[in-house]
């Protein structure tokens, strides 16, 4: 999802914009807009993407036989 040719369109992940609180975008060719609004101008920054982190392993289900050789 990182680097697709097709993105959605989401002012948040715009060159254009910058994050202005949770739900809003300052955009330089709109103004303020909804983070999730998008328009024609949209150009795709995969660094302002922040990928959702991985959970966390459950090791409880193991024992230490499970770790010796």
């Amino acid at each position: 999802m990182l680097f697709r040719k097709k993105m959605p369109r989401s002012c948040r992940y715009c060159t254009h914009g910058v994050a202005v609180g949770e739900e809003q975008v300052l955009c330089v060719k709109k103004g303020v807009v909804s983070r999730d609004g998008g328009c024609r101008r949209f150009s795709y920054d995969p660094l302002k993407r922040i990928p959702p982190r991985r959970k966390a392993l459950d090791f409880s289900k193991y024992d230490k036989e499970d770790f010796s050789l």
